[in-house]
């Protein structure tokens, strides 16, 4: 895997790569970012850190996304209304099993054509055909399932989908820190980074022992530096 390119920025690759994993990593705004970067001594304006979380997040994210474990063969689809630009627009979101985003795609709808698009979305990012959907009965989804994976189980109902419905509450914290999104594209492109960054960065802590904890933070911040190209870095004394 190739490392980020730095090359023509001003700022050290440290400084972005911080400022890039607390924009996406927590309930921050761009103006949070640099009031912590400045109490750090480094003076970036939040225009600067939102090129910055534009131009890295997505490549940080799919990165990570390639480097973790491969998505589970239980699908379970959701989707939940975001402001973007102060009107309800449809965020569609998919995870495993396991609670791990597979990928999300924003669309003005919630129709057929939607969720159609949305299955084929995730058949491309994901490279397999999962064994089982589970979805609420929203009937856009049944129709999308017929013609773009029938061969698949498809579960229906309202109780069996909450796995997916938890998952939007690290958006709704975000969309409430950044008061909605802008524009539909720019809304896509930073949910798909946070939902592939912040996760990372989020192991079920209530699952683990606090040694066990601690060890697989550092093992993903080990991942992290890799990603980001940090690891192969000269050190200064």
């Amino acid at each position: 895997m190739q490392a980020p390119s730095y090359q023509g920025y001003r700022y050290p690759p440290e400084v972005i790569d911080h400022c890039v994993w607390l924009y996406h990593r927590f309930a921050l705004s761009l103006r949070d970012v640099q009031e912590l970067m400045r109490e750090r001594g480094a003076e970036v304006t939040y225009e600067t850190i939102r090129r910055w979380s534009r131009t890295f997040g997505p490549d940080d994210a799919a990165a990570l996304r390639r480097r973790g474990p491969r998505g589970g063969d239980t699908w379970h689809l959701d989707e939940v209304f975001i402001k973007v630009n102060g009107e309800p627009t449809c965020l569609w979101r998919a995870v495993d099993q396991d609670g791990g985003v597979l990928d999300i795609l924003v669309r003005h709808r919630r129709d057929k054509d939607a969720a159609r698009r949305f299955f084929r979305r995730l058949i491309k990012t994901t490279r397999t055909v999962p064994r089982v959907v589970v979805t609420d009965k929203l009937r856009s989804y049944r129709a999308a399932h017929r013609e773009v994976m029938p061969s698949v189980e498809h579960r229906c109902h309202q109780g069996l989908n909450n796995r997916a419905e938890n998952s939007h509450q690290p958006t709704r914290q975000r969309e409430r820190a950044m008061k909605g999104f802008r524009s539909t594209g720019g809304a896509q492109r930073f949910l798909a980074a946070f939902s592939g960054i912040s996760p990372h960065f989020r192991p079920r802590r209530h699952l683990m022992a606090a040694p066990d904890y601690r060890a697989e933070m550092t093992l993903r911040f080990a991942v992290w530096e890799q990603v980001t190209g940090a690891a192969g870095r000269p050190t200064t004394a």
